[in-house]
């Protein structure tokens, strides 16, 4: 893959706020397939550590989707020829459960830009409603250019 213009530069960030629902969880374990019970049997999950139902950590995780998304569409807003497309999650890791009816900011800063391979490496987080890390990682995006 030859590089292409980001027109990002490290320092740039992006956020997302969302409340988790019960229902955002039960549609999760539908579209996914994971009905472990720690995730959608109350009785079940309140005999758990837990004490309650946890949202999966991929429900946590889409959230940097959206972060991403608003990188990338800044990115092709200001020019870039190529189509930014996720090339990874790297070492994320789930530092504290997420409930029904938390408050999440999920956010994204751009630490990294080599424009000569086309790819931007990001830190990413997610935060609760009381300022509690519930994950940490980091994101690879990639511009994808047309052949010839």
């Amino acid at each position: 893959m030859t590089g292409c213009p980001t027109y990002l530069s490290a320092g740039e960030d992006a956020e997302f706020r969302k409340t988790i629902s019960a229902a955002d969880i039960a549609a999760f374990a539908e579209i996914s397939g994971d009905h472990d019970p720690v995730h959608v049997d109350a009785d079940f999950a309140a005999r758990t550590a837990f004490g309650r139902i946890i949202a999966h950590g991929a429900v946590v995780m889409g959230l940097l989707s959206t972060t991403a998304s608003m990188i990338s569409r800044r990115s092709v807003e200001r020019g870039s020829p190529g189509t930014p497309v996720s090339a990874g999650y790297d070492r994320i890791r789930f530092t504290r459960p997420v409930f029904a009816g938390d408050a999440l900011t999920a956010r994204y800063v751009v630490e990294e830009v080599d424009d000569a391979r086309g790819r931007t490496r990001a830190r990413v987080e997610v935060v609760n409603g009381e300022g509690e890390t519930c994950l940490v990682g980091t994101h690879i995006l990639a511009w994808v250019t047309a052949p010839g």
